[in-house]
């Protein structure tokens, strides 16, 4: 029998940080794409492996990209993180050591553009349709590819559901479903000894996964990236919530990038990624250190001890929940109906509810942000119960 000419080729990519939900994404794409004919490219290493590409046959490529079957995909679409690994890299401004060592001869700014190099991979391969997953870092690339012709469509994926012009990104729900088991499970010890619990989460400028799990009842107060906090008042608060609580403990959420008043946001070393962003940390030891230090004005001279945890990658990492298992199946039949139809440099979306797709541009146009006045009390340090009518299902749209 003659072996059907494909429709076309489409690759697939993951870039930024693991969330559980990437490889039902991928399967959904996947499996569907060949029923209609395509055949799929998992690339590998994000844009990363695109980049690494070395443009002749008998160089093994394996590394960089590789033909996605439905065995494949099935088994790895019940498991959390991505298969196809992951990058930070940015092909539009790589620095000079990092290049690839086949492009260090053509390459040899301290800081390189290797679009053109990204472009000839991509035609190299054989790909005919791009599809990219990831948050607003990977999507700005993405952006900036379909401006230079590249037809692309965008999934958004981030643990901190922050990509604009979407209410729900990949992640979101297995991480805030994390936060409130493991914050759940951390307050028998705060109970146990009596003291504030000070838990850090991730949140680098939005402070959506410290709000929706204190609104869910998980901690007593959140601090978040968009108001810089007094610690006074809300040391206060806490010998408060502590007082009220028949247990004689009091918790609070703190986003990696909260900042005290007149504060800058703390970094675990000066080391930046591929986008600028160094890494985030140790905003959570400084609060507990300052509530201890601070309790005895607010607790008749006596100091009250804290535990001080920070999640980190224990809420992204597992298998994904119910919704970030069906969300990225949604998603990754949504971008696949765009290619059917023709449709290029769309991003697909949850907006009230409701999927729908919108130009991949809002992703770096605008940015998505907790809206202080409307969504998070600054007297309370806590997040606003009411009009909660005709909302999305967790709360806080994309504006």
């Amino acid at each position: 029998m003659a072996k059907t000419k494909s429709k076309g080729v489409i690759g697939i990519l993951t870039g930024g940080g693991d969330v559980p939900g990437l490889n039902p994404a991928i399967r959904a794409v996947t499996v569907r794409a060949i029923r209609e004919g395509y055949k799929v490219i998992g690339l590998r290493r994000g844009w990363g492996g695109i980049i690494d590409v070395v443009r002749d046959k008998k160089f093994d490529n394996s590394g960089n990209f590789i033909e996605l079957t439905k065995n494949v995909v099935d088994r790895a679409a019940r498991t959390g993180g991505t298969f196809l690994h992951s990058s930070r890299t940015r092909p539009s401004h790589v620095v000079k050591e990092t290049v690839p060592q086949h492009l260090q001869d053509t390459y040899k700014e301290e800081v390189n553009d290797l679009t053109e190099e990204v472009i000839k991979n991509l035609e190299w391969i054989g790909i005919d349709f791009l599809i990219a997953i990831g948050g607003d870092d990977t999507l700005s690339y993405a952006v900036h590819l379909f401006k230079r012709g590249v037809n692309v469509n965008a999934i958004p994926k981030t643990m901190d559901n922050d990509v604009p012009g979407t209410d729900y990104c990949i992640g979101f729900s297995t991480c805030i479903t994390r936060t409130i088991n493991m914050t759940n499970n951390l307050r028998t010890s705060a109970g146990s000894h009596e003291r504030f619990m000070v838990l850090e989460v991730f949140g680098r400028y939005a402070g959506f996964t410290a709000m929706l799990p204190t609104m869910a009842g998980a901690a007593h107060r959140c601090l978040i990236p968009e108001h810089p906090f007094n610690v006074e008042q809300l040391t206060e608060l806490m010998v408060m919530d502590r007082k009220e609580n028949p247990s004689n403990y009091s918790i609070v959420l703190v986003s990696e990038g909260a900042t005290f008043e007149g504060g800058e946001m703390q970094f675990t070393n000066a080391e930046k990624d591929a986008y600028g962003h160094a890494k985030l940390g140790g905003i959570g030891d400084m609060v507990s250190a300052k509530l201890k230090e601070i309790s005895p004005k607010f607790n008749n001279g006596n100091t009250i001890n804290t535990i001080n945890q920070k999640l980190g990658y224990l809420v992204r990492c597992g298998d994904p929940d119910a919704i970030d298992s069906i969300v990225p199946m949604a998603y990754g039949t949504m971008a696949l109906d765009l290619i059917l139809r023709g449709i290029h440099g769309r991003l697909v979306v949850l907006k009230n509810g409701r999927y729908d797709h919108v130009p991949i541009e809002v992703v770096t146009s605008t940015k998505k942000l907790v809206n202080v006045e409307k969504h998070y009390d600054v007297e309370r340090l806590h997040p606003i119960y009411r009009d909660f009518e005709m909302l999305p299902l967790f709360i806080m749209a994309s504006e």
